[in-house]
């Protein structure tokens, strides 16, 4: 289904239900959809799943393993203080 007869089925359900004053939200909806389809990073939205895998496989490699997790705060301020 295209975008223009999916409006125009839209239109006519929401005019059919009495609800007229949804064509306008319809119309900005139809010309945002237009707008995203039209969008160069759909380019590549066919890129096989493996592509993805790998890539992602590569950004988590790169991560440094060599820090540990710190203690939440609250455990931190208590081993830095001093009895008075």
């Amino acid at each position: 289904m295209t975008i223009d007869a999916w409006l125009h089925a839209a239109i006519a359900d929401a005019e059919r239900r009495g609800l007229p004053e949804l064509t306008p939200v319809l119309e900005a909806l139809a010309r945002a959809t237009t707008a995203l389809r039209a969008a160069d990073f759909n380019d590549d939205a066919g890129a096989s799943q493996s592509s993805v895998v790998s890539h992602q496989s590569s950004v988590h490699s790169q991560k440094s393993t060599v820090d540990s997790p710190q203690p939440p705060v609250e455990s931190r301020q208590s081993t830095q203080r001093r009895p008075s």
